[in-house]
């Protein structure tokens, strides 16, 4: 599938779950007013090229309060889909921001930046920009990748982390999804299989039968909400396709060997997992990569999916607020 045949597709997957998806250019501004603006917003130079940062509860910096910084997944997504977290802001500064090459961000296009490595880096370079001495780090699905990379190296200042249905092995990854495909209805397999092995993945057939999927383990809301539209319309649909592929189901790309299962006991601070009942990260994995992280927690928000903290706001900022006040407490 091209790239532009990649991003039509994600398009009409919106406009399939009941998302109204929006023509021409991209307006953050506007698009942030209606749902939070920031308090902050700028860009930091990091290697490559300049990200884009937003930040909210910036007066709990004065009361000593632990910022968060939360990483979007994809690879190639963007902040937008993360906004419900900004919510965390009545009682700590939030910052999210945009990965090189993605949302409101520079997008050089270079491949070379393409690298777990690199975007690991951007954490660092955001942090001296911001003079973030202390935080918790929060990654989402690939951003918990990163997080999780990140915490593996043990920098100085990090607080706790939450690592909400990380990628941390693609093999299980495409295991347990695999798993989830062979739950869909006979007739959805078949068209999923038909396609794939005529080479046609591009068409509508198959992206409907893709849709079934999404709506099951992706986000289980009717519509799609609008953070997760912007995010789909400023989709980074080269990335996406370089480091994982262009398929949901099998990873073609730079991530297809990734796994750094054996490197989670080299996190050594606070660290707490979340997913979905139904998440693409499964609830068994995320316990099963609890279980060789010391000291950490799982929790599965139930009737939710891969974006719990759509799905379920409220209660998803509840058990995070929770852990937050628990590693602050202690320490």
């Amino acid at each position: 599938m091209s790239d532009l045949d990649r991003r039509v597709f994600l398009q009409q997957a919106a406009a399939l779950a009941g998302a109204s998806v929006l023509g021409g250019v991209w307006n953050p501004r506007l698009a942030l007013a209606t749902i939070r603006d920031p308090e902050v917003a700028g860009y930091a130079a990091v290697k490559g090229g300049r990200i884009w940062y937003r930040m909210n509860g910036c007066h709990h910096f004065s009361a000593g309060k632990v910022p968060v910084l939360v990483i979007h997944g994809g690879p190639g997504m963007s902040h937008h889909y993360l906004l419900p977290l900004a919510g965390l802001a009545d009682e700590r500064p939030v910052i999210l921001y945009d990965q090189l090459d993605c949302g409101n961000s520079e997008r050089p296009g270079d491949r070379a930046n393409w690298t777990v490595e690199r975007f690991v880096s951007e954490i660092d370079r955001l942090r001296d920009a911001l003079g973030l001495e202390r935080l918790f780090v929060l990654g989402n699905s690939w951003g918990g990748t990163v997080a999780a990379e990140y915490a593996m190296r043990q920098p100085k200042g990090l607080v706790g982390l939450v690592l909400a249905s990380p990628l941390i092995s693609t093999a299980r990854w495409i295991a347990d999804n695999t798993a989830y495909r062979h739950q869909l209805p006979p007739e959805v397999q078949k068209v999923l299989d038909r396609h794939e092995a005529a080479g046609t993945i591009d068409s509508q057939e198959y992206q409907d039968a893709v849709m079934v999927f999404y709506k099951r383990h992706l986000t289980r809301m009717e519509p799609w909400p609008e953070e997760m539209n912007k995010t789909f319309e400023v989709f980074s649909v080269s990335l996406y396709n370089y480091m994982w592929g262009n398929t949901e189901f099998n990873c073609s790309g730079t991530l297809k060997d990734y796994d750094s299962t054996s490197r989670l006991k080299q996190i050594q601070v606070p660290t707490f997992y979340t997913c979905g009942e139904f998440d693409e990260c499964t609830p068994a994995a995320s316990r099963f990569f609890s279980s060789l992280t010391p000291g950490s927690q799982v929790t599965v928000i139930p009737n939710a999916s891969h974006t719990a903290f759509l799905e379920k706001p409220e209660e998803y900022r509840a058990t995070v607020k929770a852990f937050f006040s628990r590693v602050e407490t202690s320490t």
